[in-house]
């Protein structure tokens, strides 16, 4: 399913089982994260469900096969909770800030107290992404906390590219994969997407 937002829209997306099922409780045994909504700025694209598209292409924050793992074989890391973004236009300098439900940042290097890594920042210096401009945060390890995510999708310059810059954001809760379709058109320009478990 997707939905486009108008001008002026706020969307919010109950994602317990999709198209607006109510479900019981989850039982004792099930422990694992479970994505509860998705609450998006307007203009933001979301696609509730995954449609095989081929063999998982690399660097394109989806999950092209509809496994439940965004790009894996492209040495991309995961976990149970992954956001990641991904971009073609090589000198566009985009930024993915994960803020987690304690209220901590994301970042590069540096462990959150939740778990929460972000392994790269792209374009880079001197060229490190090398045109595969991706940024990903991914729990390295452990249960997910409970709650809310902050992801913020910002346009920091254009580096001599042509706006709109097109943004996918590529989301994972446990076994299930979300993708998100973000138009940035001006540096500064942003999109902040919240996912609660």
């Amino acid at each position: 399913m997707t939905r486009r937002l108008g001008v002026g829209a706020l969307l919010v997306l109950s994602l317990l089982g999709g198209c607006g099922k109510k479900h019981p409780a989850a039982s004792p045994v099930d422990t694992g994260p479970r994505l509860i909504q998705i609450t998006a700025a307007p203009g933001v694209v979301v696609r509730q469900a995954c449609t095989p598209s081929g063999p998982e292409l690399c660097f394109n924050a989806r999950d092209d096969n509809c496994n439940g793992i965004i790009d894996e074989g492209c040495g991309v890391a995961t976990g149970l909770v992954q956001f990641a973004i991904a971009w073609t236009q090589p000198s566009a300098d985009v930024d993915l800030e994960v803020t987690d439900p304690n209220g901590e940042l994301a970042e590069v290097g540096r462990a959150a107290k939740s778990g929460l890594v972000k392994d790269r920042d792209c374009p880079g210096k001197s060229n490190a992404c090398r045109g595969q401009n991706m940024e990903n945060v991914y729990l390295e390890e452990g249960d997910p906390p409970r709650g809310k995510y902050r992801v913020r999708v910002r346009l920091e310059k254009l580096g001599g590219d042509n706006p709109p810059i097109q943004v996918m954001l590529g989301a994972r809760v446990g076994p299930k994969t979300y993708s998100l379709e973000l138009v940035l058109t001006k540096p500064e320009d942003e999109r902040v997407v919240v996912i609660e478990l």
